[in-house]
């Protein structure tokens, strides 16, 4: 999975080597599934989904960052 929806927020699985520089992105923040964060997910919020750029970065990285992934 890259990418899910949940509410009205994006999940994104970026991978845990950008996590960091996905979070400096004001519409990203830790995902939190069960009280913790998930290591390598974002969640972003909503409304910033609304420009067709941000939600194209979004799952542009998650896609991409599956793509490094061993098929299973």
């Amino acid at each position: 999975m890259s990418v899910g929806v949940v509410g009205d927020e994006l999940i994104a699985r970026v991978g845990p080597d950008r996590a960091e520089e996905a979070l400096a992105r004001p519409e990203a923040r830790p995902m939190e599934f069960t009280g913790r964060p998930m290591r390598g997910w974002v969640t972003v919020a909503g409304p910033a989904l609304a420009e067709d750029s941000v939600l194209r970065h979004w799952v542009t990285a998650a896609v991409a960052f599956a793509c490094t992934l061993p098929p299973r």
